[in-house]
């Protein structure tokens, strides 16, 4: 009789497997929005990081523009790349599907950059005229 109760307490039955696939079930449904959320959150981060790096490249621009023109602000204001030639500033590698514009400059004492997510979504900073 122990020997039938031994082949009796092999496996698990169908009401445990059923209750284990629930609670994976639950599990998922929790943890697929949450990581779908964390990837957008770490796009838009990634985004904001590109925004500093090309602010701090126009930033070295300026000072070499400044070192050009012997001082003159204006004329290394105005020698900012601007209109969309900003993303020639900074490498995109490992950036895939993103793409960095700028607009304003001359005149203007802001560049506006503007880096666009995979997802589509507009990120934006400004670079400001350190002298206005």
């Amino acid at each position: 009789m122990s020997q039938n109760q031994n082949n009796r307490q092999k496996g698990f039955t169908l009401i445990e497997i059923i209750a284990v696939l629930v609670i994976l079930g639950i599990l998922a449904a929790v943890a697929v929005p949450k990581f779908v959320s964390l990837q957008k959150e770490a796009r838009k981060k990634a985004a904001s990081g590109l925004i500093a790096s090309i602010q701090s490249a126009l930033s070295m621009k300026y000072a070499e523009e400044l070192l050009k023109n012997n001082g003159d602000t204006n004329a290394s204001w105005n020698a900012l790349p601007a209109d969309n030639t900003c993303d020639d500033l900074v490498s995109l590698d490992g950036y895939d599907g993103y793409t960095a514009a700028c607009s304003g400059g001359g005149s203007s004492n802001v560049i506006t950059i503007t880096v666009t997510t995979p997802d589509g979504e507009n990120i934006t900073g400004n670079f400001t005229n350190p002298n206005s």
